[in-house]
């Protein structure tokens, strides 16, 4: 079988090439290639003996997910549906601003921790993506957006200057796939991207959090949703496992090696679950006890979700009890939610062939 270049990060390149006996700068050379400059196959890589690349073409491949649909809003935000295999296909979601372009990245199809205000946890859980799928969805956007023309967003002519996994999964769920395909995208001779340009979001996955903090620290955000355990317990079923003093604890371990002097924490508002004066004041107890910002969500609804969006009176309100307690806080403003691309609507398809209460016991394993 061909392996997959798309799924080696910079030193299992090497490692790939050393193996038949060909030299280091011959790494560099193919990953530059692939993702500095997007081929799509080896017969592009010009500055290659054409024996190498007839080596590569019967040994190798670059094999990125399967576009099945391209959505575009009206504020210009893009969603892309993409098939990874036989039964399943993930969304990927690309948010263009001023003077930088966002790509939303999924890193399973599905998710195991059915977070209650989330669509995607609504539709069960099927596997991991590959770190080609995963970096593979990078790979894609920056090709699609430039024969589409999209105003370059990013140096260095890059339309993407962000990543952040707050697509499809629990990234730190799949750590041994999402670490490789986020050196790909800090790599010099990948996408070039800086610590600070690349968010992992979670639910609070202790060991996950600990795990990223050695290996490959980069900006993160955590999904809290609640000042306390009892109403988090039925926001975020992964509490239970990892309660918010444990989860406070591994936040303030992060700080010692992330690139950012804060951790983000999300918080989507949902009215009269966790959206009171009370709720505010109990955060600014949370934030007391860590280095943070508040990012506030307008609920993005559903269909039987069985939540509303906060009054965008009450999220104003709710904005001013944090600020006023010197804490920083944004709103995310609501995007793509025309194309049900906005925060907590991705929902692809996915067969769901896991047992929830299996995978969910294993990830809190």
């Amino acid at each position: 079988m061909r392996a997959n270049l798309l799924d080696l990060d910079p030193d299992g390149l090497r490692a790939w090439f050393a193996a038949r006996g060909e030299k280091p700068f011959r790494a560099r050379q193919v990953l530059a290639w692939i993702h500095k400059r997007g081929a799509p196959d080896f017969d592009a890589m010009t500055d290659l003996a054409r024996a190498l690349r007839a080596r590569l073409a019967a040994e190798a491949t670059i094999a990125a997910p399967q576009v099945i649909a391209d959505a575009v809003a009206p504020d210009g935000t893009r969603k892309w549906l993409l098939r990874v295999d036989g039964a399943n296909a993930i969304e990927t979601v690309f948010i263009p601003d001023a003077g930088r372009g966002t790509l939303c990245v999924s890193s399973q199809a599905g998710c195991t921790l059915d977070c209650a205000f989330c669509a995607t946890g609504k539709q069960g859980f099927a596997r991991n993506l590959t770190t080609a799928e995963i970096v593979g969805q990078l790979w894609l956007a920056e090709r699609l957006l430039g024969e589409r023309r999209a105003p370059t967003r990013a140096r260095g002519g890059r339309h993407v200057s962000n990543v952040v996994f707050m697509g499809m999964g629990e990234p730190l769920l799949n750590l041994d796939r999402v670490i490789p395909a986020i050196r790909l995208m800090l790599d010099d001779d990948g996408y070039g991207l800086s610590r600070r340009r690349v968010t992992v979001s979670t639910a609070g996955v202790i060991p996950g959090i600990d795990r990223l903090r050695e290996e490959c620290p980069v900006a993160l955000a955590v999904s809290l949703h609640a000042p306390d355990d009892a109403l988090r317990d039925r926001l975020v079923p992964l509490n239970r496992k990892y309660p918010i003093r444990e989860l406070l604890a591994a936040c303030e371990r992060y700080l010692a090696r992330a690139p950012r002097d804060f951790v983000t924490f999300e918080y989507v508002m949902l009215d009269s679950v966790n959206d009171s004066d009370a709720h505010a004041r109990a955060l600014v107890a949370i934030a007391a006890r860590v280095r943070c910002k508040f990012n506030l969500i307008p609920f993005n609804p559903f269909a039987r979700s069985g939540f509303r969006r906060s009054p965008p009176e009450r999220i104003r309100r709710f904005a001013e009890v944090l600020a006023a307690a010197g804490l920083t806080v944004t709103v995310r403003r609501t995007r793509g939610d025309g194309i049900d691309a906005a925060c907590g609507q991705l929902a692809g398809r996915v067969a769901d062939r896991t047992r929830r209460t299996f995978a969910l016991a294993e990830a809190r394993a």
